[in-house]
């Protein structure tokens, strides 16, 4: 269909890529949970734009480059790695909302939308699957127009289950609203998280 090779293989591929979380998920739910809807369709706007920018380089051939230049894809793992744990760690630093420190700020859509910008375009996660997994549904001869239904496909599928997130995260934060101690302890996990991601991508790195 449209020209995608294994097309029911393209889409389960899409939806488990999708549900297996990491650190583009964490930012989502973050951002709800600390700043609202707008907040969180910020940083899924973010997570899609990187995407589509690793999407873009897919078609253009940006695998052969970094086959070619493996240092740059070790430096892109590194700073996604110092990324996630610098956040982490200011998540662990900030005051939450309703404990003895002082309320923190809600922040824009247009900050976390770059902050998942960075998580998206620095996951080696993202960067396999769209380099390497990817270019296993097309044919050697595939008209442009596949390559469009391509990119299509993980734009629309990836908004409608991140859109979801975000629908699901604000309504379990208003619920958490009322229990400081619990907003706290989802605070600080997140950071924990996110640090233990970094961890993660710095140990595969070696």
């Amino acid at each position: 269909m449209f020209g995608i090779e294994n097309y029911g293989s393209f889409i389960a591929a899409i939806l488990v890529f999708q549900a297996v979380p990491g650190p583009g998920t964490l930012a989502i739910l973050n951002a709800t949970a600390r700043s609202g809807v707008g907040a969180g369709f910020g940083a899924v706007a973010g997570t899609l734009v990187g995407d589509f920018a690793y999407m873009i380089g897919a078609v253009l051939g940006l695998a052969a480059v970094m086959a070619a230049y493996p240092a740059a894809f070790t430096a892109l793992q590194w700073f996604g790695t110092a990324y996630l744990c610098w956040m982490g760690l200011n998540l662990l630093r900030t005051p939450v909302a309703g404990s003895d420190a002082a309320p923190a700020p809600r922040t824009s859509g247009w900050r976390h939308f770059r902050q998942a910008f960075l998580v998206s375009i620095t996951n080696p996660k993202v960067v396999l699957f769209f380099l390497a997994f990817f270019p296993l549904f097309l044919r050697p001869d595939a008209p442009p127009a596949t390559l469009g239904a391509l990119i299509a496909h993980v734009t629309a599928i990836s908004f409608l289950y991140q859109a979801g997130l975000v629908l699901a995260g604000n309504a379990v934060a208003r619920k958490l609203s009322a229990l400081p101690s619990a907003r706290r302890v989802a605070t600080r996990l997140a950071g924990l998280a996110l640090i233990g991601f970094g961890i993660r991508l710095a140990a595969n790195s070696r």
